[in-house]
């Protein structure tokens, strides 16, 4: 768990030039904040908890403005930069190979 933390933040670090610190990016990153929600919300789906996976999903579009459904299928190093408003929807599927980021 930790090593999935520390490797979003370093996705952070990777694709964001304005990262200052660590302490900045666990704290004021929104989009971050967003991918954490999904993961929790993620692993409820597919443990076939559907009402507890959207309702995380749905606090988590409450606290970032960012709404990333449960069932998408979101890989290491996703990485969103001002993402307010931006929709994530069910059939979404990154690439495993080559991550991209969202601006």
């Amino acid at each position: 768990m930790f090593s999935r933390l520390q490797e979003d933040i370093k996705a952070v670090f990777d694709r964001d030039p304005a990262a200052r610190s660590k302490l900045e990016v666990f704290f004021c990153y929104p989009g971050l904040h967003a991918i954490w929600f999904y993961r929790v919300s993620h692993w409820l789906w597919q443990h076939e908890l559907f009402f507890l996976g959207r309702f995380c999903s749905h606090w988590g579009r409450f606290f970032t403005g960012i709404e990333i459904h449960p069932g998408a299928r979101i890989g290491k190093g996703f990485f969103i930069d001002h993402g307010m408003g931006v929709v994530i929807g069910e059939t979404a599927r990154s690439a495993t190979t080559s991550p991209f980021t969202m601006a």
